[in-house]
């Protein structure tokens, strides 16, 4: 089963663990700054550092083969709603979720944010599924309304764990709204999210009254921004662009495990019995989606694209312009129809019908 992992599978599961590890570090720095301060500072250091990394790409490294397919104009109103829904609406209600429960909570609680993101999918944009990803999605939700259960031990405030909730709804949100331009560069994606976000988010909060903390504060709030949301938001994004919204949240859920576990052991908290009960469904519900095999006969339409390929059996094309051999690389290309047989994910070439 996990000889021949899929490489967004891969993605999505390097996502979880930059991100899960990121909560309780975060938590540290509740104390200090100001929630939306905070959510600020974690999405601008990620994004500054994206876009350099984009900037210094282009000029040293990306000179004569074009690797990833830049933002065009017909993928703004999609990214503009990510960024409201992803970088201002659910950073705020996380960091005050944050501040108002315990980082073990906060932790498994952001399961809600797969099982969002997979109703979304399924629902609202029309991603398949089948009776063991619904399987595995309710498993979470059972596990995450046991977390919820207000107990002195699994820490504490309702409002607290509310807010975390309503911060995967906008995620989720944010995820399926990503998913239809994921055929863009990953890293100006996120780099422009965490740009405009981390702006409007310090303005926000300078606004509000808050107050930038010491130099120390703000370097260790960009230093986690940039590996648990930048670099983490950046593999989210490839892995949508293979494997699709529902599946990678799936897999995103280990997320909250790493979360849990590193704040175990960074704020020492020991949770009750109903936190190893929902670890547990959670658990099952990740390895109901890991032990999928979805195979059938199925059709591509015909269609013109541009994005990051290599010459694999949907990519079989010759070049009008001089090319240096080098892959993966990305142009405008034509798929004609094609009708076969193989397993598959919810990729930008598998989007059918069922």
């Amino acid at each position: 089963m996990f000889a021949n992992l899929d490489s967004g599978i891969l993605d999505a599961v390097a996502a979880a663990v930059l991100f899960g590890a990121s909560v309780p570090l975060a938590k540290l720095l509740t104390g200090e700054i100001g929630p939306v301060l905070l959510a600020g500072l974690l999405y601008l250091g990620s994004g500054a550092a994206l876009l350099g990394i984009h900037a210094l790409r282009r000029t040293l490294f990306n000179r004569h083969t074009r690797r990833e397919a830049g933002i065009a104009l017909s993928d703004l109103p999609a990214l503009a709603a990510a960024i409201a829904s992803c970088g201002i609406v659910a950073p705020v209600l996380f960091v005050i979720g944050l501040h108002l429960a315990s980082g073990t909570a906060a932790s498994l609680l952001l399961n809600f944010e797969n099982v969002f993101t997979a109703l979304l999918a399924w629902f609202v944009f029309k991603e398949n599924f089948d009776r063991r990803i619904a399987l595995g999605m309710g498993a979470i939700l059972i596990a995450g309304a046991l977390l919820a259960w207000p107990t002195s031990r699994t820490g504490g405030s309702a409002l607290g764990m509310l807010a975390v909730v309503g911060a995967c709804l906008a995620w989720a949100l944010d995820n399926n709204l990503t998913r239809k331009i994921s055929a863009r560069d990953p890293v100006q994606i996120a780099g422009a999210k965490g740009l405009v976000a981390g702006t409007v988010n310090i303005g926000i909060g300078l606004l509000g009254g808050g107050t930038l903390p010491p130099y120390i504060g703000i370097a260790g709030a960009v230093v986690i921004g940039v590996a648990g949301y930048g670099f983490s938001l950046m593999l989210y994004v490839l892995a949508l662009r293979r494997i699709g919204a529902a599946r990678t949240g799936a897999y995103f859920a280990l997320a909250p495990f790493v979360g849990a576990g590193s704040a175990i052991v960074v704020l020492r908290e020991y949770p009750g019995v109903l936190f190893w009960l929902a670890a547990g469904l959670m658990a099952l519900g990740v390895w109901l989606h890991i032990s999928e095999h979805h195979e059938h006969a199925h059709q591509h339409d015909s269609v013109t694209h541009d994005h990051s390929h290599r010459h694999d059996e949907h990519h079989q094309h010759t070049h009008n312009f001089p090319w240096d051999g080098r892959e993966p690389h990305a142009h405008p290309h034509y798929h004609p129809l094609l009708s076969h047989s193989h397993r598959h994910y919810p990729d930008l070439h598998h989007r059918h019908r069922h």
